[in-house]
Parts: C-alpha cells; structure tokens; sequence
C-alpha cells in the first residue's frame, strides 16, 4: 500500500517495496496506491480505502499488509482493527531484512538496537495482551500499567547494554584505524544506493568472494581488502559498506554508526550508482542525503556508474569517462561493468592517479584529472 502525498520520489509502482518484500522472504499478491493531501490521523489511509484494503486482502488471500511509509503506533493499531491482518510499515520491512541479513558480530548488535529502538515506540499503544493485565495491588491508573512499565524497563535496560556492547565494538574498530593510519594506508570506501553493484565491484577490484546478489541489502557487513595499484606502486585499502536506500529508518543510521565510519573515516569515496536504473539520479540524492547525515559529505569522492553491461545501445554514453554535477560541483565520473570487467582498467588508472595525487600533499578538496581512457 502506497500514499501518495504529492512527493518527487513517490513510487507509483511499489516496485522498490515488492523488492524489499521479496528480499524478506515474502510474495506480493496486490499493490494498491492512493492520493491524499495530508495522513487521516486514525487510520493514515480514511476508512473508505481501508474497506478497499481489507476486501483486496481477503480476496486474494493476504496474510499480511505492508505500507510503504511509515505508520504510528496509533495508525497501526487501528489498521490491525478494521482490516483484521497484521499491519506493517517499510521501517519494520527494512529493520527485518537487517535481522535476517546481519552475519558479524557487530552487525547484530546494530539491528538489534534499531529493532529495541523501534518496539519501545510501540509498547503502549499496539500490544494488545497487556491490556488484559491489572496494575496490582494498591497501583493506581489504567489497565496494565504495571506490565507496560515492566516491559519498557526491560526494553530500557536491553538498550543500555547494547549501546554499551556497540561502544566497545567501535573501540576495536578505531584502534584497527589507528594501525592503518601508522601504515599510512590510503583508505577508499565504496558507497552508493542498494543493489547498485558494491560487491560486484568489490569483488572484481580486489577478487575477494564477498557474497553478492540481484536483491536488495546483499550485504550489512562492512568488509575490508587490499588492493594493489600497479600504476601507484603501493595497496590502498578498500572497503564495501551497506548500501543506502529512501527512507532508511533514522535508528538504523544511529545505530549503523560503526560500520559507516568506515566511510566517514576514507580518503576517498566511490559513489557507486546503477547506471541501468531510470531513478538513478533520485538515488544519488539519497545517497548524498545520508552522506550529510553521517559528517561524509566532504569527502572526495568519484562517481562509478555501474552495470554499463545492462544498458540498451542507445543509452550507452560515447565516453566511458567524463564529469557529472552533484550538489553544484562537478566530479568525475567513469562507466564501468564490474560483470564484465569493462571499464575497471580506467578505475584502477583514476584511483592511482588521486593516490599519487595525495603522496605529493595534495589537499583533499582538489580536483583530479582522470587518466585517458585505456585504448
């Protein structure tokens, strides 16, 4: 179920939400959109369209509705009432994706903060059995007011100790920089939307088997290589970090700190971007948008628009190489496919040209001329 409220990136379609569902491990059966100008505040969508919901659901035998933003506790609990199926929203779609999906250590504890974060908005107004509890002797206020208060202590407390697990994780981390910073490493963090090919890349740079697939959120896990640049004479440091995506819960920023310091603490940045992707350059923002977000927004960085190998003849560019405005500044830009190998020669060219750049104290914030392309 989709609400369109007259935003640029409403997804007509659903598609990226199917995706997403798809990637939990469910099946779409039906999609269904509307228009409003503001959310109704009881059940988000009026109750004429929730009828229509419900009738869909039953027709085709849903089990479960999912919205493509974000619901109240108080909406979602309504919406439970009147369609009589679970209810959920994309930040609990995407949160469940991260559960699945989290293999490390870290990992874990970060989904597990963001889902703690998540449940303890919901505790008062969406479980139901504690509503058939009794506050106990000589308490005073409404029905299940002494078991809420218990479980938001519980949920309290379990926050607590995975803040306090998720610093020490970070602790490890930062002395794990501090080596790379002796060595003097040349750090380079690869960004960019989800499914737009990180890991591809990544395995294709360095020929790691970094786990890689056509779905959303392949990869939670930051992973980290070395890769040797001919033309540099030296290994730079190269790291793929969990792909982006619109709308991505606030909590999971927090919480995912650790893993995209990574990206705020590299050299350089490459933007990956899905160049078969007709909202590519709607996905760039959201990109750039999180960057901000998280303090990286001032890195250099250097555009990869990936999958040329998917392009149809007439929307190949005739250069492989050139500029593209982001945010009014003009940064390069390369076209490669990392499932066919075609333009990573001219990457590791660019890439050894910005290290040999840098070993000269070069600042940061000046532009770098990319090598001619490779014949």
């Amino acid at each position: 179920m989709g609400v369109d409220f007259g935003l640029p990136h409403f997804d007509a379609e659903l598609e990226e939400l199917g995706l997403l569902a798809q990637t939990a491990g469910m099946q779409p059966v039906a999609r269904i959109t509307c228009k409003r100008k503001a959310p109704d505040a009881a059940l988000f969508v009026g109750s004429g369209k929730a009828d229509e919901i419900r009738a869909l659901a039953q027709m085709h035998g849903a089990v479960e509705v999912l919205f493509d933003q974000s619901l109240s506790p108080a909406q979602q609990r309504n919406l439970e009432r009147h369609i009589e199926l679970p209810v959920n929203d994309r930040t609990l779609l995407i949160l469940e994706i991260f559960a699945q999906r989290a293999r490390s250590h870290e990992g874990k504890l970060q989904v597990e903060l963001a889902k703690l974060q998540y449940v303890s908005t919901r505790l008062v107004r969406r479980w139901s059995h504690l509503e058939r509890q009794t506050g106990g002797i000589g308490a005073r206020g409404g029905p299940g007011e002494k078991q809420i208060e218990l479980d938001r202590r519980m949920i309290g407390d379990a926050i607590k100790r995975t803040r306090e697990r998720l610093v020490k994780v970070k602790r490890q981390r930062s002395t794990q920089r501090r080596q790379r910073e002796r060595r003097d490493t040349f750090n380079i963090s690869l960004v960019g939307y989800t499914n737009a090919g990180k890991s591809t890349l990544f395995n294709a740079l360095v020929k790691a088997r970094a786990y890689a697939a056509d779905q959303l959120f392949a990869t939670l896990d930051t992973t980290t290589r070395q890769l040797y640049l001919a033309d540099a004479g030296r290994s730079v440091s190269l790291s793929d970090t969990v792909g982006f995506i619109r709308d991505l819960p606030h909590g999971l920023v927090d919480a995912f700190q650790a893993t995209l310091q990574e990206a705020i603490d590299a050299d350089l940045l490459l933007h990956v971007v899905d160049a078969s992707n007709a909202d590519f350059p709607e996905q760039m923002a959201q990109v750039e948008r999180v960057l901000h977000e998280i303090g990286a927004a001032d890195i250099p960085q250097i555009l990869v628009f990936n999958k040329l190998d998917a392009l149809p003849p007439e929307r190949r560019p005739p250069d492989l190489q050139d500029e593209y405005e982001v945010a009014g500044h003009l940064l390069p830009r390369l076209f490669v496919s990392a499932r066919s190998g075609e333009g990573l020669d001219n990457l590791r060219q660019a890439l050894s040209t910005k290290v040999l750049a840098t070993q000269l104290d070069m600042t940061p914030g000046d532009a770098v001329e990319l090598p001619d392309a490779m014949p």
